[in-house]
């Protein structure tokens, strides 16, 4: 059953409300005035088909939890949690009196997420960059020249080595037959442990000999594994045997694959993840997936961002994040400025400045040029401050939702700190006033008695 019609609660004359309580120009409130809530609503009240069951949770106490918890870097657990001890991140998620007990149970995140899908997180993003406007961040004509580049969403996966593949491949194989009551002949639960181990330490000492023939011995022991469970699959239940056949499958490459081959398997959990060189010395290759992000100019707000599995030539993006750049900022860009990594690349409609380029361009151009390396500081504060540096949500599906919500935590710390430096101003040009006002003999406003 989909969410309530938004509605104030009946007054509570034991109550205090906690607009009496906190401070109403703290940034969050303001942020909280500039958010179109209903429009979130309109748009999550949409998944809902059925009428029956027990209504829906809020969508505005869904859509703040979800801009709270990338815009402070924290985990499903622990915005829950703060949300309980902050009561301007109950305001923000609509509450009228304070709560003492969590909204909702963290594993319902991750059920909303799955329902809105790619199209309810863009939504997210576009409402930050319609309250930027509200906010005077930036202009009607901000959106005409905007900064591309690609950069890598790593995966919450361990750094993958042959040995730790084949071994994770070999518990997962015997925990299968254990649950579907398939007795193997060996399993293999003393050696395959201890043959791990030694080939990272043989790894560290540099004896690649001994490494590369314990790494033969340990994949023999696994095939063995792989072999008896794939003749023995007839033996699973029917319910289990899709899984099993996935399961076998992705086994099946890990044996199977070698050190230069393409497509090859870095997780056993998440075959989607991808090994991506972007050629930095401190991290030469990176495992996850590539994301496109277009910021603004001058301001440095994100107007787009997208997930891009596969892989692909950063070129070939350029076209995909334009389009979605016009769709949630609902304005169509004029100049497009990239790297290098971009040559040759044409888009209709859009001028196209690559770093470098001297040919053709004016001093604004020329400007505009230079100002190219603003999206690295965004990239940085993004993967630093924000959770673009470590993606934990499932799949694929979780990649493209992951990469557009860490735009919109961005783009809600970048109103945050433009709502402070604005309350600071008027804070100080009150004060300035109150001083130059204030009668003689009085005491100075803001000193102590």
């Amino acid at each position: 059953m989909g969410p309530h019609s938004p509605q104030s609660p009946p007054p509570d004359l034991f109550r205090a409300r906690l607009d009496e309580q906190i401070n109403m120009k703290h940034p969050l409130v303001r942020l909280a005035g500039l958010i179109d809530w209903d429009e979130i609503h309109r748009t999550f009240a949409g998944h809902f088909n059925s009428g029956r069951g027990r209504p829906a949770l809020s969508p505005r106490l869904v859509a703040g939890l979800l801009y709270l918890q990338h815009a402070f870097d924290a985990s499903d657990d622990a915005v829950v949690n703060t949300w309980v001890e902050n009561p301007y991140w109950q305001f923000f998620t609509g509450e009228t009196y304070l709560q003492t007990e969590a909204p909702v149970d963290p594993s319902s995140l991750t059920r909303w997420r799955k329902r809105i899908g790619e199209a309810g997180v863009e939504t997210l993003l576009a409402l930050t960059i319609e309250a930027a406007r509200k906010a005077g961040m930036i202009s009607k004509t901000s959106v005409e020249r905007v900064i591309v580049d690609t950069t890598v969403m790593p995966k919450a996966i361990a750094h993958p080595t042959d040995s730790r593949l084949l071994e994770r491949s070999r518990q997962h194989l015997v925990r299968l037959a254990d649950e579907g009551g398939i007795e193997l002949r060996q399993n293999y639960n003393r050696e395959a442990p201890r043959l791990a181990a030694q080939i990272g330490r043989y790894a560290h000492a540099k004896q690649f000999k001994r490494m590369k023939k314990a790494l033969r011995t340990l994949r023999s022991r696994v095939g063995r594994v792989h072999r008896e469970v794939g003749h023995k699959l007839h033996a699973l239940p029917e319910a289990q045997r899709d899984k099993a056949q996935d399961l076998l499958q992705r086994a099946g490459r890990i044996l199977t694959q070698k050190t230069k081959d393409k497509n090859k398997l870095y997780a056993l959990h998440a075959p989607e993840v991808e090994c991506i060189s972007k050629g930095k010395a401190r991290t030469p290759y990176e495992f996850g997936v590539k994301v496109t992000i277009a910021t603004t100019l001058k301001e440095g707000l994100v107007v787009g961002m997208r997930s891009m599995p596969g892989n692909p030539w950063d070129g070939h993006t350029l076209a995909e994040t334009l389009e979605q750049v016009e769709i949630l900022a609902d304005a169509k860009p004029k100049i497009a400025i990239v790297d290098k990594g971009y040559q040759g690349v044409k888009v209709d409609g859009v001028r196209i400045l690559r770093s470098g380029q001297k040919r053709g361009l004016t001093r604004t151009l020329h400007a505009m040029v230079k100002r190219r390396s603003a999206i690295e500081p965004a990239i940085g504060h993004m993967k630093s401050d924000g959770r673009l540096a470590r993606n934990p949500l499932k799949g694929a599906l979780g990649d493209a939702l992951h990469a557009v919500m860490c735009g919109a935590g961005h783009n809600i710390r970048l109103l945050l700190k433009k709502l402070r430096l604005l309350c600071a101003r008027i804070a100080d040009a009150v004060h300035a006033w109150l001083a130059a006002n204030a009668p003689p003999g009085s005491i100075p406003v803001g000193s102590v008695s």
